[in-house]
């Protein structure tokens, strides 16, 4: 199930023109079928309403749909990434011939309102922005009841901000799993052609 999930997600196009200022780091499609895969056996994918905050080319959204979620709905502030997940969509629909049940929205995560059973999300990490994946917690707190929620694991001082902030608003971390995510090179700052950061993904229930 997996390796088919990441198979699929390969084939759906990165965002054209990725935004410095949004930390627009596309989420690898092996990375995105292992917490998609995660969230399934946990029994928080299938037959529930899903949201991907931050939904970028709406990789997390449309696998969610492919694991059978029951209604999806990917966010995010850019009408590029809109469009570019819209575009996904189709693709992924025409690759498995059916319709899926998902719906884009372009707005201000902070503006947003609605509930749902399982919040997956890849937010900025932080490095343009420092705590700006605060933003996105808060929000999946106030809106889930099962997150998965992917971080950038730098020093211990972040880690244990995170923690004592999603504490304050009421959450309870069940996991912290260690994760690579392997980036190809995307902007100008990049010396490599692939850069890894190691990543955590925080499992939490609100």
């Amino acid at each position: 199930m997996k390796k088919e999930i990441e198979l699929l997600l390969e084939k759906l196009k990165p965002l054209e023109k990725p935004k410095v200022k949004l930390e627009q780091y596309s989420i690898p499609s092996y990375l995105a079928a292992e917490i998609l895969n995660l969230a399934f056996l946990s029994g928080d994918i299938k037959g529930k309403k899903v949201c991907d905050f931050g939904c970028g080319s709406g990789k997390l959204a449309i696998g969610a749909a492919l694991l059978g979620a029951k209604e999806v709905v990917g966010i995010d502030i850019d009408e590029d990434a809109i469009e570019q997940a819209e575009e996904n969509l189709k693709i992924a629909e025409s690759l498995v011939k059916k319709k899926l049940n998902v719906k884009f929205v372009c707005c201000d995560l902070r503006e947003w309102k609605g509930k749902c059973d399982t919040v997956l999300q890849n937010p900025p990490f932080g490095i343009k922005g420092i705590y700006t994946d605060k933003i996105f917690l808060e929000k999946a707190l106030e809106t889930a009841k099962k997150i998965y929620s992917l971080h950038r694991n730098g020093r211990e001082k972040v880690r244990n901000f995170l923690i004592k902030f999603i504490s304050s608003k009421g959450g309870k971390i069940e996991n912290i799993i260690k994760m690579k995510f392997f980036l190809p090179h995307t902007f100008k700052f990049h010396k490599k052609p692939k850069v890894r950061y190691d990543v955590d993904l925080y499992v939490i229930s609100g």
